[in-house]
């Protein structure tokens, strides 16, 4: 194999990881959170359509190794730089997006992160909350991850460590 044909498997490689993270950001972040039936096999068939487009007609042991390696690099790259430079994890990954406060939804809000009224109630739900009126704060999270505080933000529901504190896009 030559320099050449490994260099040009990196390159798609990374076309393809900046393509997906693009259209993933594009087309929203709800599907990661929690994924059903029919997102996982939309993982599934993506990564098998692109896979192709990474190593092109090359199959062997090696251009996977260079493709898999692209692909870490590039990962570590992205992670490096939100660390660093948070207006680039901001236009990457964007910001919390409230959808309810005090016990009223954020409808605008809720449209922008393409979810129903009924995924917000399961999702409040999931968290032991029984009715959106008893939510102080519900956050869409950068992860797609949905962060629900009541009884006067005393009890969290959301249990991941954030390192840094977003702001939130509140549309108040």
């Amino acid at each position: 194999m030559m320099w050449n044909d490994l260099l040009q498997i990196t390159g798609r490689t990374v076309a393809v990881y900046l393509f997906i993270v693009l259209f993933l950001r594009i087309f929203g972040k709800k599907e990661l959170a929690q994924l059903s039936v029919v997102d996982l096999v939309f993982i599934l068939l993506i990564s098998n359509s692109v896979q192709n487009a990474m190593v092109g007609p090359d199959t062997s042991l090696t251009g996977g190794l260079v493709a898999a390696g692209a692909l870490f690099i590039t990962n570590f790259i992205f992670k490096y730089l939100f660390r660093k430079l948070p207006f680039i994890n901001r236009l990457i990954q964007g910001e919390p997006i409230m959808l309810i406060y005090k016990g009223v939804v954020k409808n605008g809000n809720l449209k922008q992160v393409q979810m129903s009224l009924e995924e917000l109630e399961a999702a409040i739900r999931e968290h032991g909350v029984e009715h959106i009126n008893q939510v102080d704060l519900a956050i869409f999270e950068v992860d797609g991850n949905i962060s629900v505080l009541s009884k006067n933000f005393q009890h969290s529901t959301h249990h991941k460590h954030m390192s840094h504190k977003p702001t939130l896009k509140s549309n108040i």
